[in-house]
């Protein structure tokens, strides 16, 4: 029923690009005298909020429904983990729709209920916040799971735990706030949350992208492998650290309209689709390096049916389909390069 493409799962780039025109022209619309419509810097910019965020929903269920039909190995941990993040993404999904009835049916003929924050708006932040340190906490694990570095595990911890509880803050001050042209007295909370945000994604992106860039062995088909966890690793880390600085900016700049709610209801599904992604990812990476390749020579690389490594003298690709976590592994003996679950570089073993 799902297809080797479900990873597939970051927005197509021309309707991110779309995304992001249409916030620049309300910007400009917003900063310069241009005739709009009453309601197009405050209900309009949350109405695309909802709905882009609908449709990242959309992908995240398709990746829950892929997760599970694949019936992957997992640790009942990491079942977990996905699981709560499907119930936490549908709750605040649907209540962001409820909010934008609320707003456009319920409270049509009231333009004055625009001014006090509904229920869901203040709680984005606290799901957005849940989202990030779950993903976060997963990737660093995966950082130290590929390095064995206790340090590099302990920043992305220092930094997660915080943004986490500064992200709560901002929702429980905003719920007891409500008044929307009240919530500039989250100033400070905002910025601190935010751009901690932004530097743990930032320092979790390039740490994955120099570790696999520093795994590359020369041979084609690992390197492919490692290409794609590479663009996979900036791809995902770039989609969170524009729309949480959109959020920070907008929030800074226009805080009487509801720009910044069109980037921050979105944000907590980015997130998901992150770790779904590289849950996903696995099964298409076991399939480009199903089968062995053999070098018997210097001029001369044959495909054979070996499934493991028996003589030092050859370089072989393998993939064990095998394995507790399903989890991808590459692994190098200095003559011997066998892709089973592991990166083994001079006796080190990293999980991918």
């Amino acid at each position: 029923m799902y297809g080797r493409n479900a990873e597939r799962s970051i927005p197509p780039l021309s309707l991110f690009l779309l995304f992001l025109l249409l916030c620049l022209h309300l910007r400009f619309q917003i900063q310069v005298v241009v005739p709009m419509g009453e309601f197009d810097a405050t209900l309009g910019t949350l109405i695309v909020g909802i709905f882009f965020n609908t449709y990242l929903y959309g992908l995240v269920t398709y990746q829950f429904a892929a997760y599970c039909n694949r019936k992957f190995n997992d640790p009942i941990h990491i079942r977990a983990m996905v699981w709560s993040l499907f119930i936490l993404d549908t709750f605040h999904s649907g209540a962001a729709v409820y909010m934008a009835w609320s707003y456009t049916v319920t409270n049509y003929d009231n333009p004055a209920a625009l001014a006090v924050a509904e229920w869901p708006y203040t709680f984005t932040p606290i799901g957005t916040a849940a989202a990030a340190l779950v993903t976060q906490l997963f990737l660093g694990y995966r950082i130290w799971r590929l390095t064995d570095s206790n340090f590099l595990y302990g920043i992305v911890i220092v930094l997660a735990i915080p943004s986490f509880a500064l992200g709560m803050a901002c929702g429980i001050k905003a719920w007891m706030i409500q008044v929307l042209s009240k919530l500039p007295q989250l100033n400070n909370l905002v910025i601190a949350w935010l751009a901690m945000q932004v530097s743990i994604d930032v320092f979790i992106t390039v740490t994955l992208t120099i570790i696999f860039i520093r795994s590359k062995t020369g041979y084609h088909k690992t390197d492919t492998v490692l290409n794609r966890l590479i663009r996979g690793a900036i791809q995902t880390g770039l989609f969170a650290v524009i729309f949480s600085l959109g959020d920070l900016i907008s929030f800074l700049a226009l805080p009487t309209t509801n720009l910044y709610g069109m980037f921050a209801i979105p944000i907590g599904r980015i997130y998901t689709n992150t770790l779904f992604d590289t849950l996903l990812t696995r099964d298409l990476l076991k399939s480009q390096m199903a089968g062995t390749y053999e070098r018997k020579s210097a001029n001369e690389i044959n495909w054979t049916g070996a499934t493991t490594a028996q003589n030092v003298s050859n370089i072989q690709l393998d993939v064990s389909r095998e394995t507790t976590t399903d989890a991808i592994q590459l692994e190098v003996h200095k003559t011997v390069l066998t892709e089973r679950s592991s990166f083994d570089g001079d006796g080190k073993t990293m999980v991918l």
